[in-house]
């Protein structure tokens, strides 16, 4: 998977792609991130990238040249399964979309910045809008970087167990049940003695029961959705 990230802010999302799981499949060859500085594309010496909204308004907008220059001069090497868009007014993503994603092999992943980006660039490039969440960032990047690192662990041998990503909240619309290791006991607190049976048919069933009763109590929608 080849990933093309642009930003006003390089620097800022660097950091996430330089430890952990994603460093990992960076080290493996499994993925490659690379990183646009819109700046470099900027419309003058200066750097400038933004100006003020048509009709006024509080707030910057990304310019319309910049981004085009930077898309597609990327897009004249190689071809992209999707252009997406980083926006907090979009589709909230959601296990499924990652799954999706994981499977693909090309992307070029807009940050927005300021307060958006120019409408243009939306209708012209962008095949894709995802949101992390109902609120909104100062800009794309850390949306970004979440994005890239829910993608990135679902490549064959980027995990340790590729099995672990399987058992994982929201694979099956339910959250992950309870987990527990060593030591079995600690400050009078004990583990399930299920789990020390030995018995893995019981275990599963405990465990997806427990999914089951952690959905309905914290995330009751999961399985209103299951049940449409």
């Amino acid at each position: 998977m080849r990933i093309d990230i642009i930003t006003v802010l390089p620097e800022l999302i660097k950091s996430p792609f330089e430890h952990s799981i994603i460093k990992r499949a960076l080290d493996k060859g499994l993925v490659e991130i690379h990183f646009h500085n819109l700046r470099d594309f900027a419309v003058n010496k200066y750097g400038k990238v933004d100006d003020a909204q048509f009709g006024g308004g509080a707030g910057m907008v990304m310019m319309i040249e910049p981004i085009d220059k930077c898309i597609s001069q990327l897009k004249s090497k190689r071809n992209y399964d999707d252009i997406i868009y980083m926006t907090p007014d979009a589709k909230v993503l959601n296990q499924k979309t990652a799954n999706t994603l994981s499977l693909k092999e090309n992307f070029i992943i807009l940050c927005g910045h300021y307060k958006g980006i120019d409408q243009r660039i939306r209708d012209l490039f962008i095949t894709k809008e995802i949101s992390i969440g109902d609120y909104v960032l100062s800009g794309g990047e850390l949306a970004a970087a979440v994005l890239c690192d829910s993608m990135i662990r679902l490549i064959p041998g980027v995990l340790g167990n590729e099995t672990s990503a399987l058992s994982d909240s929201f694979q099956d619309d339910l959250l992950a049940p309870p987990v527990y290791t060593r030591p079995a006991e600690y400050k009078g607190l004990k583990t399930p003695e299920i789990l020390l049976s030995g018995n893995f048919p019981k275990i599963e069933e405990w465990r997806h029961q427990k999914a089951i009763e952690r959905t309905k109590t914290i995330r009751p929608d999961l399985l209103k959705k299951e049940e449409k």
